[in-house]
């Protein structure tokens, strides 16, 4: 199915999809630049740069967590775009969302 014959809701659902993965791989560089800080603490002290990398973990965490936010909103939105049985018009319109 091309772009131009996408429905609003296969179009959510293919942006979830991918807010999902950019999840997944956050978590994942989350996990490993932790487990890197751990092992190596005390000598990115000694260098000086242990408060860039905990900065970047931070940002990193915040990523992970506005993923998070974003998909369980466009989650919501998803359930009210979804096709009602007949295949007809989605079950409900959603409602306008103002940006933070």
């Amino acid at each position: 199915m091309s772009a131009d014959t996408k429905t609003p809701f296969e179009h959510v659902n293919d942006v979830l999809a991918q807010l999902k993965e950019m999840r997944h791989y956050a978590k994942n560089n989350v996990e490993a630049l932790t487990a890197q800080w751990l092992l190596f603490d005390g000598e990115l002290k000694k260098l000086k740069q242990s408060g860039p990398i905990e900065t970047l973990m931070t940002r990193q965490s915040e990523l992970h967590d506005a993923l998070n936010d974003e998909i369980a909103v466009l989650e919501g939105l998803a359930v009210t775009l979804q096709p009602t049985e007949e295949g007809s018009a989605p079950a409900a319109q959603p409602a306008a969302r103002g940006k933070s």
